[in-house]
């Protein structure tokens, strides 16, 4: 690449930088929702700054931003956000939602003054903030969606059982979104959440209660081990969260325990790509930045083949894997009748 496209090419990672934040402002403040709800006729900046119960000042200096980096329109009087633009950033239940991605990336980066220290030593940090846990629960928000519309597809035998109604445990299941999801769309399921993380256990906890569903989601704080029920439930579901586990050996042959005859162990997750090939592309730049993260925090992502070796590892019978349309990949593993 010539050295003046080469320049260019780095500017726009800057510009990537502020344009990551100014999307995850224009979320955390409703800026991006009062325009939408304005409709094509759009806001004035200060409207926009009243509607958002924002300082116009700073307001005016974002929508700049936004302009500049084609998040919104600017007529001169007015300022107005493109649908497109508003379905990728705030409709939580389409495999095209990315408005987690950005707190998630925003987020997690508040803790990157630690990451050259990891470079240096190789040593984890050993706790991140609660504020991280939240944010992963807006990243995974697009995981729920791609589970309905994509895993679903994929295993239609697998919604005749859940129409059904089956026993169902979600490993770490975070603030519990998933599982009131189940439940609301298969009225027949009962269903169990695990989480080691205080603060999303009580997230989970007030989100089944607010829901109405106390009397068929329990969430357990515990970590993923032997101490499990066995051969208590039909299916057992990791949503990107088996590469969280402190021994993915141990959480398998545990969650393996767990499972009926003919019960079913899904992991549903990102992998990384099996060669450099792989990472020539926008996905393989994403998950290139986001394996980096999850190191720094003490656990690693993995390519198919290598979740393949877990599996071997735990004694379970090699899972099969299924490319999804949004680059996920259900891994799927079934007991014997």
């Amino acid at each position: 690449m010539p050295l003046d496209d080469r320049f260019d090419d780095l500017v726009a990672s800057l510009t990537g930088f502020y344009r990551a934040w100014v999307i995850q402002l224009g979320i955390e403040l409703g800026l991006f929702a009062r325009l939408r709800e304005a409709g094509p006729g759009g806001l004035t900046r200060d409207g926009l700054a009243l509607a958002a119960k924002a300082a116009a000042e700073p307001v005016s200096a974002w929508c700049d931003a936004a302009y500049a980096a084609d998040l919104i329109t600017d007529d001169g009087s007015r300022v107005i956000v493109d649908p497109d633009v508003a379905t990728i950033l705030l409709e939580k239940d389409r495999t095209e939602y990315l408005g987690g991605q950005f707190t998630y990336t925003v987020t997690a980066s508040l803790d990157y003054d630690r990451m050259a220290e990891y470079l240096r030593t190789g040593v984890p940090v050993g706790s991140r903030s609660a504020r991280y846990y939240r944010a992963i629960e807006e990243l995974t928000r697009q995981d729920i969606a791609v589970f309905f519309e994509e895993a679903l597809a994929a295993m239609p035998d697998l919604v005749a059982d859940l129409v059904r109604g089956i026993d169902v445990i979600d490993l770490h299941c975070g603030g519990g979104r998933w599982l009131a999801a189940i439940a609301r769309r298969f009225p027949k399921a009962r269903l169990v959440g695990v989480e080691p993380e205080l603060e999303s256990v009580t997230r989970a906890t007030q989100l089944v209660q607010r829901a109405g569903l106390g009397s068929r989601i329990r969430v357990e704080a515990r970590e993923v081990d032997e101490d499990l029920a066995v051969g208590s439930f039909d299916l057992a579901y990791f949503q990107h969260a088996l590469h969280e586990m402190p021994d993915p050996v141990v959480a398998l042959q545990a969650t393996w325990r767990m499972l009926r005859p003919r019960g079913r162990l899904i992991v549903l997750g990102w992998c990384l790509p099996d060669g450099l090939d792989g990472y020539a592309s926008l996905h393989g730049q994403l998950i290139a930045g986001v394996a980096l993260d999850e190191l720094f925090h003490g656990v690693r992502l993995r390519t198919v083949a290598q979740h393949a070796e877990l599996f071997r590892a735990a004694g379970l019978p090699e899972p099969e894997a299924i490319p999804l349309p949004s680059d996920a990949t259900l891994l799927v593993a079934r007991r014997d009748a």
